[in-house]
């Protein structure tokens, strides 16, 4: 997990950095933010044969994105930016627990509507994204025979089929929110992986694996 460690704390500082920059362009000023909250993570796991899907259990994980708000119009504009996200899910049966952490970085590009309401603005937006899962772990708990046990193992990520997880994972986000004047922002959103995470597996594969992440921030635009 030294990995995971790393990458957090390289991506904050940089994050950081990169808030502290400011442009204009010719239709107002391109700001900077950062927002941070919780991720609700699951996997939907769709058959085409059987024309059936199944969601997991939510997982419990977090997200941290650098973004820049680059004005188009005066209601319109583009937030590309730079995104620590904590995916995965749980899975349960009887007394036993498992427990799939992914962490991921990744870049979204989304398209927003602002509407002025009050002391600041609704917001609302789509777009796409591309994740590099860079590190992941399983862990489990539970009781076999009356016997509790407890453990932790890291996961493959790879294309093979003896690996856990696909690297590369692409989407669709999809948020809202209001933020005051002063900069400060709650939002929400919601990621829909359109990307089998299954290794070895081809367009010919009839079972999906995909992400479907619920998402709740808060944040503060510079």
């Amino acid at each position: 997990m030294k990995k995971v460690f790393f990458v957090a704390a390289a991506f904050i500082f940089g994050s950081t950095v990169y808030a502290q920059t400011s442009t204009t362009s010719s239709v107002g000023a391109t700001k900077f933010g950062l927002k941070a909250g919780v991720n609700l993570p699951k996997y939907q796991f769709t058959d085409d044969d059987a024309n059936t899907s199944n969601d997991t259990e939510s997982a419990v994980n977090f997200h941290v994105t650098g973004y820049a708000d680059v004005p188009l119009s005066g209601m319109f504009s583009v937030q590309p930016g730079i995104s620590l996200q904590g995916k995965g899910a749980k899975y349960t049966s009887g007394n036993n627990e498992l427990t799939e952490n992914v962490l991921a970085v990744e870049v979204p590009v989304n398209f927003v509507l602002n509407v002025p309401a009050g002391p600041g603005k609704f917001f609302l937006g789509a777009g796409p994204y591309a994740g590099f899962n860079v590190a992941g772990q399983y862990k489990g708990e539970g009781s076999f025979f009356g016997i509790d046990y407890e453990g932790e193992t890291d996961m493959n990520i790879g294309n093979d089929s003896g690996d856990d997880i696909k690297p590369l994972d692409f989407g669709f986000n999809f948020l809202t929110g209001y933020q005051f004047s002063s900069g400060f922002n709650i939002g929400a959103g919601y990621g829909l992986g359109l990307t089998n995470l299954r290794p070895g597996s081809t367009s010919a594969t009839n079972v999906e694996k995909n992400n479907r992440v619920l998402s709740f921030s808060v944040g503060f635009a510079f």
